[in-house]
């Protein structure tokens, strides 16, 4: 065999193995599996109790609206730390570039957010 296919055979050989373990699971579980499964296990469940409403009932928009700046401010905090060690890595001109730039995307933030609490976006009753 050519040097150059040998080197892959390890791999060949790993994908063979896990493909032959995955399908004897799915067999094994296929013909092991309970077939019937009891009337309790098919009743609804939710949170240790049983279900007591209907789950599609309405939510008050703002729950929306809190979730998707949560994951707004997340987001910002997760680009915020990878942005800072790697801003002490960049040559002198690319890294005040770098932190303008960063400025200005958190000025933006900022005023969206001193929009919203103005609005009342974030008020509770």
């Amino acid at each position: 065999m050519n040097a150059f296919l040998l080197q892959y055979l390890p791999i060949v050989i790993f994908l063979g193995i896990a493909t032959i373990i995955g399908v004897a699971f799915l067999a094994a579980a296929a013909v092991l599996a309970p077939k019937a499964a009891d009337p309790e296990k098919l009743s609804a469940y939710e949170c240790g109790f049983n279900a007591f409403d209907d789950a599609r009932m309405k939510f008050d928009v703002r729950f929306y609206l809190v979730s998707i700046l949560f994951i707004i401010f997340d987001l910002e905090v997760a680009f915020l730390f990878p942005w800072a060690v790697t801003l002490m890595k960049l040559p002198h001109e690319a890294a005040v570039f770098a932190f303008w730039s960063m400025m200005t995307f958190l000025g933006i933030l900022t005023v969206g957010f001193i929009y919203e609490w103005k609005k009342g976006a974030l008020e509770w009753e």
